[in-house]
């Protein structure tokens, strides 16, 4: 063990994990809204400045008024969830900051601040400043919120998969050597093009539902209904762009982070010419017995499907957990460890580097610790595995990764269904009288809501172990805290933001039930 890491109760761990996860799905709740409506009422001013009808303007002022109650509460829970990484995560905070924080830096001294300056112009500066400097001043502050978004994401994603960084022995820290290979990598881009266009999505399903209640309510029907086109033509557009994004996002995932894959498919024993599981009878509330038993009989699946979009070939093969656990011959011929082969790599690497801090210490001679080093270089990208004991600590948790991507897929499809019925309706103009869809428009909002959470299920709990995939478990990262003091910030949290939210909620209601001063 290295000095700077202590042994924490599984308490701790737990009420950490809990407490982020709790503000990450709060912090969520306002973000996709904040991005999807940004996009519309940017479109909807772009209408207004080139027909300048009052109608548009009324109406893009409506959807600012809603994107600004967002906006507002929705800070709050991202500044709580990055403290939490120095007060609850200080030894990966130790291990990666240099790395870690330098996106987190940039996000808030250039795009929230970016962001916060225009977003002052875009709601006083009707009247005040030219129509044109309004429309790019609106478009901006959407570019602002979208910029942060990049650069969040961009961290999640070098945790998900760490490139341009080397460990340092000397001040056991991972110092960055590519700021470009972070901010650019695969998988940083991948998650960008994906998380942005899911909350376009979940923005367009919002106006949607919202426009159909007043077309229900037999009120602003005009501004109802140019809502509705515009959200369910923008809407329609981003599903088509989320649903190409995703087929790549799989396809990157397969090739950095396979057991991931495994979970989200339910796929214990892999190999060739793998189908793609529609649905399967997976028991919800224990993990399966992935070792000995095979995939469920009770499902549906498409033929070759796996194998075509985690290899571009349908004869491609497809690790299953248990192979990823007992080590395969990748596509290129190359051979992946056994868990076994890592967990000795991983110690061999702090071994080594415990080593080298004596013999520092000692000021033995440099041709030494240079070959300790490099020992410690070489067994780094199996660092993590050094504290991993057993074979299930490896394996997330399969039925969240697996139902969670289910219920992620089939809602997209849902909402593209939504939107081509809602456009059907409009070209017919018969949409007041198809109230069936207006009330499933409405439905569809907190089931976007649902939707969106879920993805992001997949994408964390399909990471578990790890903080840093395969560089630094959960168990390792934590802070030397006492769980009681863990507890208690986690229900301050909880009752905070259910207060937050409520008061949103209850805000956002009273300014929708006002409606569009038209």
């Amino acid at each position: 063990m290295t000095d700077f890491i202590a042994t924490m109760d599984a308490g701790v761990v737990d009420w950490a994990r809990a407490q982020f996860a709790l503000t990450a799905i709060y912090h969520w709740i306002f973000v996709p809204l904040t991005l999807g409506l940004a996009m519309v009422m940017g479109i909807m001013e772009t209408m207004y400045y080139r027909t300048g009808s009052e109608v548009w303007k009324q109406t893009t002022k409506f959807w600012q008024k809603l994107f600004g109650i967002n906006f507002c509460v929705g800070i709050a829970t991202g500044l709580a969830l990055e403290f939490e990484f120095g007060t609850n995560w200080s030894n990966y905070s130790y291990l990666v900051g240099d790395v870690f924080g330098a996106p987190l830096a940039i996000e808030g001294i250039v795009a929230f601040f970016m962001e916060s300056t225009f977003v002052a112009v875009m709601f006083f500066g009707w009247n005040r400043v030219s129509k044109g400097f309004h429309l790019a001043s609106t478009w901006l502050t959407g570019l602002g919120a979208t910029l942060s978004a990049w650069w969040i994401l961009v961290a999640n994603a070098w945790m998900q998969h760490p490139v341009g960084q080397q460990f340092n022995p000397d001040t056991l820290r991972n110092e960055m050597t590519s700021f470009c290979e972070v901010a650019l990598s695969p998988v940083a881009i991948d998650k960008f093009v994906h998380t942005v266009l899911s909350t376009w999505v979940l923005g367009a399903v919002f106006v949607v539902g919202i426009s159909s209640w007043y077309l229900l309510k037999k009120r602003q029907t005009e501004f109802a209904q140019k809502s509705l086109r515009v959200g369910a033509i923008f809407g329609l557009i981003a599903s088509a762009l989320l649903m190409a994004s995703g087929d790549h996002s799989a396809y990157t995932v397969a090739q950095t982070q396979p057991m991931k894959l495994a979970a989200m498919e339910g796929l214990y024993k892999g190999g060739t010419e793998q189908s793609l599981t529609v649905f399967a009878a997976i028991n919800p509330f224990a993990q399966p017995d992935y070792e000995n038993e095979d995939e469920s009989e009770m499902k549906i699946a498409l033929p070759y499907a796996l194998s075509y979009l985690s290899t571009r070939d349908i004869n491609g093969f497809v690790p299953g957990v248990r192979d990823i656990l007992d080590g395969y011959t990748k596509e290129d011929g190359t051979r992946e460890l056994s868990l076994e082969e890592k967990m000795e790599r991983g110690k061999c690497a702090i071994a080594a580097l415990q080593e080298y801090r004596k013999a520092r210490k000692e000021n033995a001679p440099e041709e030494f610790l240079t070959l300790l080093n490099d020992e410690i270089q070489e067994n780094m990208p199996y660092f993590g595995y050094g504290y991993v004991s057993e074979r299930a600590q490896v394996v997330p948790y399969i039925p969240v990764c697996f139902y969670a991507f289910r219920i992620m897929v089939g809602g997209g499809c849902l909402f593209i269904l939504l939107f081509i019925s809602v456009l059907f309706f409009l070209h017919k103009r018969t949409i007041a009288q198809a109230r069936w869809l207006m009330g499933l428009a409405l439905l569809c909002i907190p089931i976007a809501y649902i939707v969106s959470e879920c993805g992001w299920l997949v994408a964390e709990f399909g990471r578990q172990p790890w903080t840093i995939q395969d560089m630094l478990p959960t168990w390792v990262g934590i802070s030397q805290v006492e769980s009681s003091a863990v507890i208690t910030t986690f229900f301050l949290f909880l009752a905070l933001f259910t207060t937050l939210l409520v008061v949103e909620i209850n805000i956002m209601c009273k300014a929708i039930k006002k409606g569009p001063q038209l």
